[in-house]
């Protein structure tokens, strides 16, 4: 809690002046890297702006003209507004450099005869006292392990670089026979290139080469520059997963609290972690993606100690300049973080049947009824189960069948998918199996479908993961499910939460007569995008089950996040990938989404 306890100070300790101050070096340096910008494509500023660098020595801090120094500007200004403390120990040493031989400068009398040199040096001053004044707002810790790995980036990409600019040069050289130059001269003039951006040509007499060529060199530097800086500030990455203890722990509140929200079970994911209230009765549970601390339904445990739950989580967030957010949250636990600075936007509704109201019976559920119907004419039949009541070796073939019907390889899940089957500790789970008409009196139907769900208190069920045979009867999950709710009083059930559907508002008030231009405007946009996120298809599947809807909400500090967040719930929900990223690091056997 040593962590917590720093952030918490830091807040504590906040003063106007040190947020001003905070303020004017974030704003330089993204006015800095502005004119960096755009001096580097306004070729007469860039001139301007170089000869003032050559004529006289001095310019403010970074302000040099290139683009290079621009993307460092820039880097330093997004950290800096995360309140990196290494970030702030960058600038206050570099700055604090510039402005020493600045001073040490002005003692040479034509250098206080040219006026733009004090105003370089006023600009600097002023950047590296509001550094000073502002340094308690710069608490945010990074990953240890940053240095190495920029070193490391630096190292290997400068040696990957410089080979592939040697490769241009060998292949582009149009130099005379006079002299003939070496591999190793053309490596040392494409690494010159990279580190300082221009070389003197005239050291490589044997070398001549096209404009773009070191264009692209300089590009190539551009990016080693960019991943280095980005490796040297990411943000911690790697939080502690949950340990054997707090899924204990996490279970005892399920068994006291967990029909409170149909999304508790998910907590269990084990590549979560959870951070907990002083009583210990409450939990809030999330999992660290692309710097945003994301969390996942409602917290965990007695609502009184929500509060003592969510005010470390914050706290850690801060400390680690993460972006809070929480995907999936209930009206009641979205009024409880509100009470801690955070906003709520309506994500989409939960479908919820009440099994005691359900029926197939009147004129709105004929299509569902005659659906169902011409399953069961065709012989399928589904056996309802507790996980604990199959057999090992079945529930092995079960796990099999299930990684056979996956849609594609991305593993899917993170708020509403539970990305296990098969595990012991969830013996609570139902599973669903749909299989046809068997050849023989003794010989089963053959496998065609599976759903699973997890316990939501102990009378209700949250829907976790549907599979069926892509070559089976079209109805089969919708014939499942139906089953599962005519069935409900087998395994004690009296309400099922189905799959969860994104801007269900959007699409209901949409298409009723009177809708506004924005709405329908909003709709069809939805509907296009549907075609390939199966947003629409997801609401008008729940739709005919007639459920009741509950609202389900993103939470968020500021608006201006949103982008960030919505990029990291959409990698851990499995709809975006990092590039690059390894088959061998996904976790086997996750769910499908909900």
């Amino acid at each position: 809690m040593g962590e917590v306890r720093s952030a918490e100070e830091a807040a504590r300790h906040s003063t106007t002046r040190s947020r001003r101050s905070a303020a004017f070096a974030i704003w330089y340096l993204r006015v800095v890297s502005f004119i960096n910008f755009l001096s580097a494509v306004w070729v007469t500023l860039g001139q301007d702006l170089r000869r003032h660098n050559t004529e006289n020595y001095f310019t403010p801090y970074l302000l040099t003209a290139g683009f290079s120094s621009g993307v460092i500007a820039l880097f330093l200004a997004v950290t800096m507004r995360r309140r990196k403390r290494a970030a702030w120990i960058v600038n206050m040493v570099l700055g604090g450099l510039v402005l020493v031989a600045y001073l040490l400068a002005f003692f040479f009398g034509e250098i206080r005869q040219h006026a733009q040199n004090w105003i370089s040096l006023a600009l600097t001053a002023a950047f590296v006292v509001a550094l000073v004044l502002g340094r308690r707002e710069f608490y945010a810790k990074g990953d240890r392990s940053n240095a190495k790995l920029a070193a490391l980036v630096a190292v290997v990409g400068l040696l990957v670089t410089s080979l592939i600019a040697a490769a241009l040069v060998t292949v582009t050289n149009t130099a005379h026979d006079d002299y003939r130059s070496t591999f190793l001269d053309r490596w040392r003039y494409g690494a010159l290139r990279l580190i300082s951006v221009a070389a003197d040509d005239a050291r490589f007499p044997g070398i001549t080469t096209p404009g773009w060529v070191n264009v692209v060199i300089n590009i190539l530097s551009t990016l080693l520059l960019i991943a280095v800086v980005y490796a040297a500030f990411r943000s911690r990455r790697a939080v502690d997963p949950l340990s054997p203890e707090d899924e204990a722990k996490l279970r005892a509140l399920l068994d006291k609290h967990g029909d409170r929200d149909s999304l508790g079970y998910f907590s269990l994911r084990r590549e979560k972690s959870a951070l907990w209230s002083p009583t210990g009765k409450a939990a809030v549970v999330y999992r660290v993606v692309g710097g945003v601390s994301l969390a996942s339904g409602d917290p965990i445990g007695d609502p009184e100690a929500w509060p003592g739950a969510i005010e470390p989580w914050l706290a850690e967030a801060r400390e680690h300049g993460w972006i809070p957010a929480v995907m999936g949250a209930s009206e009641e636990a979205g009024t409880v973080y509100a009470r801690h600075g955070m906003d709520a936007l309506e994500l989409g509704d939960e479908a919820i049947v009440e099994t005691a109201d359900f029926t197939l019976d009147g004129r709105a559920m004929r299509g569902v009824r005659q659906a169902y119907n011409r399953v069961k004419r065709a012989g399928y039949e589904v056996t309802i189960r507790r996980h604990a009541d199959i057999p090992e070796a079945e529930m092995a073939e079960l796990v099999r069948r299930a990684d056979d019907w996956r849609d594609g390889e991305t593993e899917r899940g993170f708020s509403m998918a539970l990305g296990r089957l098969g595990d012991p500790a969830d013996g609570q789970c139902v599973m669903l199996e749909c299989r046809n008409a068997s050849e023989g009196d003794e010989a089963p139907g053959e496998l065609r479908a599976l759903l699973s769900f997890v316990p939501w208190g102990p009378h209700g069920l949250s829907l976790d993961l549907m599979r069926r045979d892509r070559e089976a009867e079209n109805g089969l999950t919708e014939f499942m499910v139906i089953q599962l709710l005519q069935r409900s009083g087998e395994i004690g059930i009296t309400q099922v939460s189905l799959n969860f559907a994104m801007f269900r508002s959007v699409f209901e008030r949409g298409s009723r007569l009177g809708a506004g231009p924005v709405l329908r405007l909003w709709r069809a946009l939805l509907s296009f995008f549907s075609r390939w996120w199966q947003i629409e298809s997801l609401y008008r599947a729940n739709a005919k089950y007639r459920p009741i809807w509950e609202p389900r909400f993103i939470l968020f500090e500021k608006s201006a996040d949103l982008a960030r967040i919505s990029v990291a719930a959409g990698r851990a929900e499995g709809f975006l990938e990092a590039p690059g990223l390894p088959k061998w690091l996904h976790r086997a056997r996750l769910g499908a989404p909900r």
